[in-house]
């Protein structure tokens, strides 16, 4: 029979965090593929884990993942780990467990810490519905593209940064969903300078170009609001007469009625106000 995956959670800066069943199965598997084996070496010590580490990172994904995929083919249960928080979460976790899947091996998950969740319950804004988005590309056309899916996006965002980009980040987002928009920058979680700095976009720049962000930081920001979508609708039909609205939506195959009915829905006023101005229009 063949082997199992365990995705093990390790702390993302409190070690206390880490859960007893975590450190039984890091003990209990047969290997560990650590994302940095000189920091991992550093968790493994502290809870007198000496189970044998091998390296899996962003740069040896593919070959070593079928290294390890034969290995657990094999019957040996690897243990995956990366550098703090839950594996397979914007890191090349996601690759193994991809690979474990099409090679019908048992794929299973040790909860425990994530940065993103951590950062989205004590951010203030709604947890309802979230849309992590991990870092943004470094790649311009990539970049762009996920920032014109976000300017329109309603649910809480949740971004990964590093401090020396946060500024530049926060400018780039108040530029393009709104320097009003609501933000929270959370730093150093769990740690004993764990911080969250609440404000709009615009504030955080002003914040932080004074003071010098340290640490690694999420950034949770409020949704586009559905007001604000249905005013962003109006705005784009108040250049257009309501004939050529009526026409708009005539030429599509509705009815007077329903195209009335639309035309008053986009212009945010009451149907009646739409018969009553075409009605005038004929005597």
């Amino acid at each position: 029979m063949s082997g199992t995956l365990y995705l093990c959670a390790t702390p993302i800066g409190n070690l206390e965090d880490m859960t007893f069943r975590a450190v039984r199965i890091l003990q209990e598997v047969d290997l560990i593929a650590a994302e940095d084996t000189r920091n991992s070496v550093k968790l493994l010590n502290h809870f007198d884990i000496h189970t044998p580490m091998t390296s899996y990172h962003e740069y040896n994904k593919y070959d070593k993942g079928r290294k390890l995929v034969e290995k657990m083919l094999e019957g040996s249960s690897i243990a995956l780990i990366t550098d703090a928080g839950t594996p397979g979460i914007s890191d090349p976790g996601e690759e193994l467990v991809r690979m474990c899947h099409d090679a019908g091996i048992c794929v299973t998950a040790v909860p425990g810490p994530a940065a993103c969740i951590t950062a989205l319950t004590i951010s203030g804004l709604s947890t309802r519905r979230f849309a992590f988005e991990a870092f943004l590309p470094s790649d311009k056309k990539e970049r762009e593209n996920v920032l014109l899916a976000l300017e329109r996006e309603q649910r809480t965002i949740v971004l990964y940064e590093a401090p020396h980009r946060l500024v530049k980040t926060l400018k780039l987002l108040a530029d393009r969903l709104g320097e009003d928009r609501c933000v929270s920058v959370c730093r150093e979680l769990t740690k004993r300078h764990e911080t969250v700095y609440r404000a709009s976009l615009s504030e955080a720049v002003a914040y932080y170009e004074v003071h010098e962000p340290k640490g690694e930081c999420v950034l949770v920001i409020e949704g586009m609001s559905r007001e604000a979508i249905e005013q962003e609708e109006k705005e784009k039909w108040a250049d257009v007469t309501i004939e050529d609205h009526m026409e708009y939506y005539l030429s599509r195959g509705l009815d007077r009625k329903e195209a009335m009915k639309q035309t008053a829905k986009d212009r945010g006023v009451p149907k009646r106000e739409i018969y009553n101005y075409l009605e005038k229009g004929k005597s």
